[in-house]
């Protein structure tokens, strides 16, 4: 892995963003912004996963005004999501979010863009430009020939040098596409041009299956060669998913570690037991773990606890018992019908001592 890019350090609430600080992990409410209730208590799931700014979507001045309320009631940095109108930043402003997301190009020309920079800087509140693929301006396109790496850096660097000219530089950029090749040289670009801190994704990536194989790879690879400050995934399903998927990208590539990393075998033609279902309970069951627990499901007595010898507590199952094993040691035998619920009490056990100190 190439050491990581030391970007320029910018606070989102109470949230370094850069500078070397841990990768942050986002998502986006997809609840009416004006329903209160629901937008507080899906951002409250989204925090218990593991989600460490969100961001909300405000399509008029009724969301508007909603977000102060929204603010109060959640304890992780708001960011809200305007386009078009600057009036929208300025009332976001106002109800005291903790970031913007624009494009200072299309929210009504410089003296609209002053004032909402005013706001933000009177604030201490950083803007993030976000470039799509799917909305660059039509002289770039005309000038790229299409959408192409250099299309959108040129974009992103055009919207930057708005904000520089009135002396602000409480920024973050992200540059994304649904092609994960085109969104990776874009992200390489950029990085040699500005110091900001970059958000990373893969946007539009999909459905749970295909949505987190695109961001997976898409992600990995900038993650791997140093780039990115802060992360969101995208998927066309409950945003808890994007967080779980966020870890599971940081816990792989050694980033960040939270919750169970689960060690199962692929099952073969050895396998005495049914372990396809046993090691989707176990990962179901074993969702609310905060602590960075490895836990191995395996489907051969034989060779499990020896293959999964690194997990720090496991199961591995047979033709008449299973076994519980700790780093690659037998503890004791098992009756199949109580492997799972011993395996989901020895790791809640070992999150419990670890959170006391033991």
């Amino acid at each position: 892995m190439n050491p990581r890019r030391i970007s320029r350090e910018i606070k989102l609430g109470d949230v370094t963003i850069g500078g070397g600080a841990p990768i942050v992990v986002q998502s986006m409410t997809n609840t009416d912004t004006r329903d209160v209730r629901a937008t507080v208590e899906q951002i409250e799931r989204l925090r218990e996963v593991g989600c460490e700014v969100v961001r909300v979507a405000v399509p008029d001045m009724d969301a508007a005004r909603r977000l102060g309320e929204i603010r109060k009631r959640i304890s992780i940095p708001l960011v809200a999501d305007i386009h078009f109108d600057y009036r929208l930043a300025l009332e976001a402003l106002r109800q005291g979010v903790d970031g913007l997301r624009i494009n200072p190009g299309n929210i009504g020309g410089p003296k609209k863009v002053r004032e909402v920079v005013t706001a933000a800087r009177e604030r201490k509140v950083p803007i993030r430009i976000g470039v799509n693929s799917g909305s660059l301006e039509k002289h770039i396109l005309a000038k790229h020939g299409g959408v192409t790496p250099q299309a959108m850096v040129e974009s992103a660097l055009s919207h930057v040098r708005i904000l520089e000219e009135m002396d602000y530089r409480e920024i973050k950029i992200s540059l994304k596409a649904p092609d994960v090749l085109l969104t990776c040289e874009a992200y390489r670009l950029l990085a040699r041009e500005v110091d900001y801190p970059l958000h990373l994704g893969i946007t539009e990536a999909g459905t749970v299956f295909s949505g987190t194989v695109k961001s997976s790879v898409g992600l990995g690879i900038l993650l791997n060669e140093g780039l990115g400050d802060t992360i969101r995934v995208s998927l066309t399903a409950d945003p808890v998913q994007e967080v779980r998927v966020a870890w599971a990208i940081l816990n792989a590539l050694n980033l960040r570690k939270r919750g169970v990393e689960l060690v199962s075998c692929p099952t073969c033609g050895r396998t005495q037991v049914d372990l396809i279902p046993v090691a989707e309970e176990v990962e179901r069951r074993l969702a609310h773990v905060r602590a960075p627990i490895k836990v191995a499901v395996m489907g051969c007595v034989v060779n499990g606890p020896g293959e999964a010898k690194d997990a720090d507590v496991g199961i591995c199952g047979g033709k008449t018992h299973w076994l519980l094993f700790r780093k690659g040691e037998i503890v004791r035998k098992l009756r199949p019908e109580e492997a799972v619920e011993v395996l989901v009490k020895e790791v809640e056990g070992e999150e419990r001592a670890r959170t006391m100190g033991i």
